[in-house]
Formats: structure tokens, sequence, C-alpha cells
């Protein structure tokens, strides 16, 4: 014990004779290391931030209602290229009870940019949300419904709650702070005077900080999907209105042909737009005309003429 205690005092000795040298040698090098040093330990550091709340069902093993926390988090890698995976991270499901309300949360986990990008682009949000239910399905072995809405909160439940799930136990900064102390090896202050000064020694997380549910890299966003030319159903969209003329609904009616079934649509709505789809055969994304409850959207599907109704109050 006393022999691995003054081993650790040498190697400790040895760090700041070389953190001193560089700063002497090249304090440019070394500004620029410990910036770097910084940097990574902050993105380390940082929570999951809320993005958007989704709203589902989970039908087996059995029925009961979902919703899908999408956050952001800069410990979660961004995809290499638009050609490779795209990493999540997904929390363990949570049943939560209100009054006589029995509700899951499964809080879910991209890097910031991907979701940001998703936001100027509705068919890829659609295909993260997408993603994101199917892997949710591999995980648990569930069965979601096809249907979603986002939700008007970004967030179901607490914000604690959600940080806890996808950080798990291992949050206390100290063990934090001494893992990535533990991290930062001689070798890679050694390797800091290399002479391209780019090459800097970079802390990682370590292999036991993560959890097997964290290192979920599944499907890219498969670049078949997105080059299948699916057809722009016909559609009536109409604002309804009560004898006053006071507008209470939109209906939207789409016609459908070859389709017998409303499982075989995937309809998402939000506030200010609505996206249907059918594998392989429509695609149909709108503006919508005024706000609207999206919590209380229905939709039906009437097999003699091939065609979903799908009724929307407004605000």
């Amino acid at each position: 014990m006393e022999s691995s205690s003054k081993g650790l005092l040498t190697q400790v000795t040895q760090f700041w004779n070389l953190l001193d040298d560089l700063a002497e040698s090249n304090p440019e090098s070394y500004q620029k290391f410990i910036q770097q040093q910084l940097k990574e330990g902050k993105e380390l550091c940082a929570a999951p931030e809320p993005q958007l709340c989704l709203q589902t069902r989970i039908l087996k093993p059995k029925e009961k209602l979902l919703f899908i926390n999408l956050c952001q988090w800069k410990r979660i890698p961004a995809p290499e290229s638009a050609t490779h995976p795209v990493p999540l991270s997904i929390g363990r499901p949570e049943d939560i009870s209100e009054t006589s309300d029995v509700y899951t949360v499964i809080d879910v986990a991209y890097h910031p940019d991907v979701l940001q990008a998703a936001e100027k682009d509705q068919v890829k949000k659609d295909q993260l949300i997408r993603m994101a239910m199917r892997c949710i399905e591999e995980q648990f072995q569930f069965t979601l419904s096809n249907c979603y809405y986002i939700t008007k909160f970004r967030i179901k439940g607490s914000i604690q709650r959600m940080k806890q799930n996808l950080m798990g136990i291992q949050t206390n900064p100290a063990d934090l702070r001494e893992k990535m102390r533990n991290e930062l090896t001689l070798e890679k202050i050694r390797s800091s005077t290399v002479s391209n000064s780019d090459q800097f020694p970079q802390l990682l997380l370590p292999e036991d900080q993560v959890s097997s549910k964290t290192a979920c890299l599944i499907e890219e966003i498969s670049s078949t999907e997105i080059k299948v030319e699916m057809k722009r159903p016909a559609y009536e969209l109409k604002i309804v209105a009560d004898q006053n003329e006071k507008p209470l609904k939109i209906e939207l009616k789409v016609e459908l042909p070859g389709v017998n079934s409303v499982s075989l649509c995937d309809l998402s709505v939000s506030e200010d737009d609505i996206l249907i789809e059918v594998s392989e055969k429509y695609r149909l994304y709108l503006n919508l005309p005024e706000s609207v409850d999206t919590e209380m959207t229905t939709a039906k599907f009437i097999k003699e003429k091939a065609t979903l109704i799908v009724t929307i109050p407004l605000v």
C-alpha cells in the first residue's frame, strides 16, 4: 500500500513538472491544452435538456399512455456524417400516477446538433421520432402505436427526474472530477508536446461511467428512406364554424387509393402543422391555418372510399 502511494505521488509530481515545462517552453500550447480540457470537462458534466415531448400509446404487452421526452445532451456523440448511425441514449421506463391516471414516461437523448437540424426539417424530425420509437420497442419489447403527436409542453414529469433517469446514479460531481483526473495520464500530457499543436489529449468518459443503455447506437437515417418517392394524395381541408360563424375545428379529408386500414397511416399533429404518411405510398405535409388542440384530434378511415378523415379542434 505504501509503495503504491509513493508511486502515485511520483506520478503526480511528474505530471505537474510536465505541465510546468510545457507552460515555459510553449505557452501557446499550454493555454490551448488547458482550454481544451476545461471545454471537454464542461461538456462531460453538462446535463440533458428537454427539447420536446411526444404522446403515443403502448399497445403491448399492456395498453397504456406513453410520453416520450426528447432531450438534447452534449454527452451523446454527434453522428460522424449523414451516412453514419445516429447515436442516442434511452432511459428506463417509469410509470407515473396522477389521481386516477397512470402513464409511462421514457426519456430519449440525442446530440443537440441532431435535434437542432431536425427543427428545420419536418421530415428529419419525424424520422428521429420514429427512430426513437423503434429503439424503445426493440429495447423494452413494447409494441407502440404508429400515431403520435407533439404536446404543448416540452417535458412530462420533472426535469430533475429526467436528469436522474438519463444520467444514472453516478452524478456526484466529486466522483466525476476524480474519474476525469484518473483519465489525465502522463502519456496524454507528453503527447501535447508533439509538433502539431492541434493534437491535444482528450478527456473521455471512462467505460464504467457509461451504462449499456447510453451506448445504444442504432440505425442511421437511411438514404433509401429519404429517396423513396411518395405521392402527394388528393385532399380537402376546411374550417368548420358554428351557427354564429365562429371557427370550431379543422376537417381534413385525404384520399388514399390502395389503402384499406387506418393502421397503415402514420399521423403526427402539432399546433401548427400535420404530417400524414403511408409507407412508400403517400406523404402529405400541411401547415395548418389556425392553432389547434392536438390532444383532441381524432381520425377515422372509411374503407369503402379509402378516405382518411382527420378532425382537429381549434384552440
